[in-house]
């Protein structure tokens, strides 16, 4: 008999600000690890998809260094900048990027975090496979990568882990603005470009379109049920704490 796949339930946030969608991941992310305490094998997971206005980002592990300018100069572009506690360097998130935080209980879909985030990759590398773009790995540097001519990244993967419930997750320039990483070092790489799949294929792309393409792919490769949720009532409730 075959084993049911684990749901996800899929929530799709448009537009919303860098601190607003970190305080849900965080109470999604606090929610599914009580539940595991609570060995309660129902609780939901999820994957948020979003776009953010102008931020950077800067992971527990990153170096200030990598941020070619000040943060005063970036608010006066209309850029807001975080310390964050997931894994990397310096990234950018803005318009035009599709942003993925898949908040899943790595023990329930039996793979460690090393796995998770090669299949994170591999449903990128899919994703953009569907508009002509051969996109693959790189030894030792987390992401998506194009490797015909200069080497230049077109996703960015960051994640955070603890008793294998996962928060934060990867970033796929889609119609990005890729001035915006002349400000910085992206992810810490001082002698590799970006790229966007509008960039590469020499015409806007819809996103919600790409959105469906990437769900379709994760769910294949992760062998599990995605399901939409309709209801947004509950970004109402959420508060602007800064991330920390």
């Amino acid at each position: 008999m075959e084993t049911p796949k684990e749901t996800v339930l899929c929530r799709d946030l448009g537009v919303i600000d860098y601190a607003e969608c970190w305080a849900l991941q965080q109470r999604l992310f606090d929610g599914l690890l009580e539940a595991k305490a609570r060995h309660d094998g129902q609780a939901a997971q999820y994957l948020l998809l979003c776009e953010h206005p102008a931020v950077y980002t800067l992971g527990k592990s990153g170096h200030a260094e990598n941020m070619l300018v000040t943060e005063d100069f970036l608010k006066a572009q209309g850029a807001s900048f975080y310390h964050i506690d997931r894994g990397g360097d310096i990234t950018f998130h803005g318009p035009g990027q599709l942003v993925g935080y898949p908040i899943l209980d790595l023990e329930k879909e039996g793979i460690g975090l090393r796995e998770y985030i090669h299949s994170i990759e591999e449903s990128i590398i899919r994703t953009v496979a569907d508009y002509g773009i051969r996109a693959g790995r790189v030894a030792g540097a987390a992401g998506v990568w194009i490797t015909e001519g200069p080497l230049r990244k077109i996703a960015a993967i960051g994640v955070r882990s603890s008793r294998y419930i996962t928060m934060h997750g990867f970033a796929l320039n889609v119609n990005t603005d890729l001035k915006w990483f002349g400000y910085i070092n992206p992810c810490g790489f001082t002698d590799r470009g970006v790229a966007s799949i509008a960039g590469e294929t020499g015409r806007p792309t819809d996103m919600a379109e790409v959105k469906s393409r990437f769900v379709k792919h994760f769910e294949e490769i992760m062998n599990i049920e995605i399901k939409i949720e309709k209801d947004y009532a509950y970004r109402k409730t959420l508060g602007t704490q800064a991330p920390g």
